[in-house]
């Protein structure tokens, strides 16, 4: 077989017609025992985060997304209301979305029920119809250091509307989700490949990064480097919200330079939909005021570039290996381990001279909403394992401390 060149490697999925619609458990046999790899892009102009889909087509990637969502061709197969897939799809009810049951009369067929689900784009805050299908899901298995070959699963999806596909990065056709849910992308992984129901996330702040679905392990250029996922700074249980659909950890305070300002319990969200932290007012309010506080020496850009509130010369910050050298954020978690956010992941960069601290005061206070929603800023060049099983949540910490980064994943097809 004649090797792909890189660019073909990362996560795709087809949306042709399937000739036939293949029963939940025939996913099964196409296990192959290895976790799948994907390439992750970030959208210089959205700020979200996308996997390369089959033609170069990218699925935007949202933590708190429930089902695998695109537009389809005209002709494609669907499920019928009553198989259980069908049930697991409408799980979670998008907002401000009518419950119309769970089909519609099959136009070809009005004795038949057409399974209908319902896809949500949080980006343009609209939800959508359309019926429940299968596409193909092609990635690459992998054995952590390299691509090994093509692997393809049927995995089962929503079609949507063009019209859903607003305010999604330049060129992607849709969502997919990777929430706790048995209709998102990492649990029918799980279930095709027979590996770990858990997933490894590494998002890049340029370049490409790197996610592995079904465990690890992971290693990083330079070569020699200890697998990532057995080498890491902490870890924390996962609690569920029943309101809403994502990961989520609890927090017993946030501190600023090893000094708590903000006593918890604190429930914790984990979303790539938005491009920075951010905090309840209640919360924001002290904790910005402590960051203030311990930088009074430092010299300050008015007014402050929007949405930030405090913004600084970046020539007078000074630097260090793990970014601008300013006061660590260390979120205190359950369980003792703190989740340390250095410079290289608070100070966000807006113009040659300017520095902002990258946290902002929450816009939308929705019933059930976390104290703190981590964005994908502080994500960055941190490896998360998000594992189902355990109901756990693992850390690397800045991998610039181990002088790599989430683009350093060899994407190169291995011999």
């Amino acid at each position: 077989m004649a090797q792909l060149k890189p660019a073909a490697l990362p996560l795709a999925v087809s949306l042709c017609c399937l000739s036939a619609l293949l029963p939940w458990s025939a996913a099964a046999s196409y296990g192959g025992g290895k976790p799948l790899v994907t390439a992750i892009t970030k959208d210089a102009a959205t700020k979200l985060y996308t996997a390369p889909l089959k033609d170069s087509r990218p699925l935007v990637l949202d933590l708190s997304g429930p089902l695998i969502w695109s537009t389809c061709p005209p002709k494609h197969p669907s499920f019928e209301c009553h198989h259980h897939v069908c049930a697991h799809a409408h799980s979670y009810h998008p907002p401000d979305c009518p419950r119309t049951g769970h089909g519609v009369a099959d136009e070809d067929d009005p004795f038949r029920c057409k399974c209908t689900a319902h896809p949500y784009n949080p980006f343009a805050r609209k939800a959508g119809s359309g019926d429940l299908t299968r596409v193909t899901v092609t990635a690459n298995d992998t054995d952590g250091k390299n691509p090994l070959r093509p692997v393809s699963f049927p995995a089962v999806a929503a079609c949507a509307p063009h019209s859903l596909l607003a305010k999604l990065p330049a060129g992607a056709v849709g969502v997919a989700g990777l929430a706790s849910s048995r209709v998102a992308l990492p649990a029918q992984v799980s279930r095709a490949q027979k590996v770990a129901n858990k997933f490894a996330l590494c998002l890049p702040s340029g370049g490409q990064g790197v996610a592995i679905f079904g465990g690890g392990p992971l290693f990083l250029l330079p070569p020699g480097r200890p697998d990532v996922t057995t080498t890491l700074a902490g870890t924390t249980p996962l609690r569920r919200n029943p309101a809403l659909p994502g990961y989520f950890i609890s927090a017993r305070g946030i501190a600023v330079n090893q000094g708590q300002v903000q006593p918890g319990p604190l429930v914790v969200g984990l979303s790539s939909r938005v491009p920075y932290t951010e905090l309840r007012a209640d919360v924001y309010g002290p904790f910005v005021k402590a960051f203030d506080r311990a930088t009074a020496e430092r010299k300050r850009v008015t007014p402050a570039a929007a949405p930030f509130e405090l913004c600084y010369d970046s020539r007078e910050l000074g630097s260090t290996r793990l970014g601008y050298a300013v006061p660590q954020v260390d979120l205190m978690l359950e369980g003792g381990a703190n989740w340390t956010v250095f410079g290289g992941n608070s100070m966000v960069q807006v113009d040659d001279n300017t520095a902002c601290f990258g946290f902002v005061r929450m816009a939308r206070e929705e019933k059930g909403a976390p104290a703190v929603v981590i964005g994908g800023f502080q994500m960055e060049n941190n490896l998360l394992v998000f594992d189902e099983e355990k109901r756990q949540l693992g850390f690397s910490s800045l991998l610039f401390g181990r002088q790599t980064t989430c683009s350093n994943f060899n994407f190169t097809l291995a011999a």
